[in-house]
């Protein structure tokens, strides 16, 4: 097995990234960097700090030039961050040295590799929205259709009383519309370019070093965070947070879908699963079951990014690295989650007839909280209650349904009591909300 699944040609369709996992390369972290010197080149040329003709040199240099990543590899694990061997790599292949010498005038390394990531988590951030906004507008269209479509509501497992199989599809697709939504306060909060020099003073950087990172900003269309944030990872862990909020939400989805496609429930139809290697009659809920599995790494990674956030002084390698080998597996985990989330939110159905056998079965008990309520209404609730019990146990002794023992001993209940379709409280009004909700985005 690969290191990684997210790098395994074996498991590339059970744990697909989709566009995402281009971004976590060490090619691309390499492009993004080279682009980070471009621009700071050229906000730097048009505040005259450095030659504007050396600016531009600089500038289509980035654009053209291609570094090798195994070339640095070695200045890599000698000076333990990329960018030494990366301005030293670009600048003899630029073979200008009249205008190299102004490559990474007065930033740190950091500066670079912050901002570089912060191109592709802001690339990775409008995936994952293109993604989302997909799958939510599914949900909202099987919401809207089956808000109506009565079945078992479950507690700790067990039968409680009956919703819509819309008001599920609303349950998970209101948690992912409000991380939607949320995107744009996280995009303004978080990603933020970085310029602030060796010990996040900028005074190598020179006097006018804010109109620079200002400058730096606009032209990576990036937010200026008007300070240092070299040791504050905040953004990182806003960032990392959201990318766990999706995960989590979605592993949920899959856990339900799990119970409700099992052979003893058999309610849901995937649309497509997978097959058992000894046992034909097996239909194995593959991409709920990944779903779930990346919930659980997600939840590992998340307590394993804490520590990069305790950087020591102005600047700690051990946090830095951390970060490095955490972040993009978070973001991974997430991208592909929402990949599968994809698929499952086009292809999942209901099976409605035996969404009417369950509610059927069980003696018809998942109706003894209404009938409670009933007898509510002609003596106190505490003997409402447990007369109810009383008469559910009856039911469970003698093997007869609940509606017949309830009316036997109260022949005035209310017609439509024991009707799922008219005990399903608002779950029809959340799933039309839903839906309407969806329409609005």
């Amino acid at each position: 097995m690969a290191a990684s699944v997210f790098d395994s040609p074996l498991y590339a369709h059970l744990f697909p990234t989709g566009e995402a996992g281009r971004l976590f390369s060490d090619t691309a972290a390499i492009r993004a960097m080279l682009l980070v010197e471009g621009a700071l080149a050229k906000a730097q040329g048009a505040q005259g700090i450095i030659p504007e003709l050396s600016a531009k040199a600089i500038q289509r240099a980035t654009l053209e030039i291609q570094v090798d990543p195994g070339a640095i590899a070695k200045a890599t694990g000698e000076n333990g961050v990329s960018v030494p061997g990366l301005v030293a790599a670009f600048r003899a292949e630029m073979n200008a040295p009249e205008h190299a010498q102004f490559v990474h005038w007065g930033a740190t390394s950091q500066d670079i590799i912050d901002t570089g990531l912060m191109l592709r988590l802001r690339q990775l951030l409008l995936l994952a929205e293109t993604d989302l906004r997909s799958i939510i507008k599914a949900l909202g269209q099987k919401a809207a259709q089956h808000a109506d479509t009565p079945m078992a509501g479950r507690t700790y497992g067990q039968q409680a009383t009956p919703t819509s199989w819309g008001a599920v599809l609303a349950d998970w697709g209101h948690s992912l519309c409000d991380l939607l939504e949320a995107l744009p306060a996280l995009r303004s909060s978080s990603l933020f370019v970085s310029l602030s020099g060796a010990a996040g003073t900028s005074d190598a950087l020179g006097p006018d070093a804010a109109q620079t990172r200002t400058a730096l900003a606009e032209g990576l269309g990036l937010n200026d965070p008007v300070r240092s944030w070299h040791v504050d990872r905040g953004p990182i862990l806003r960032i990392a947070d959201w990318l766990a909020q999706v995960t989590s939400v979605l592993s949920r989805m899959g856990a339900t879908l799990i119970s409700l496609t099992g052979s003893e429930t058999a309610e849901v139809r995937l649309g497509a699963a997978g097959a058992s290697s000894t046992m034909p009659q097996k239909q194995n809920p593959v991409a709920p079951s990944a779903l779930q599995a990346l919930g659980h790494q997600m939840t590992g990674l998340r307590a394993a990014l804490a520590p990069a956030t305790q950087h020591l002084n102005q600047r700690d390698g051990a946090a830095w690295f951390t970060e490095w080998m955490v972040l993009p597996q978070i973001a991974l985990t997430a991208a592909c989650a929402l990949q599968h989330a994809k698929v499952l939110a086009a292809g999942i159905e209901p099976d409605a007839n035996r969404m009417a056998q369950t509610l059927k079965g069980g003696l018809g008990l998942i109706h003894a909280e209404a009938l409670s309520f009933a007898l509510a209404q002609t003596m106190p609730r505490p003997q409402a209650q447990a007369e109810t019990k009383s008469l559910c146990s009856k039911a469970q002794e003698t093997g007869t349904e609940l509606e017949a023992i309830a009316r036997a001993a109260h022949p005035d209940l209310p017609d439509g009591l024991f009707d799922a379709g008219q005990a399903l409280g608002l779950a029809p009004k959340e799933a039309r909300d839903f839906a309407a909700r969806v329409k609005a985005l």
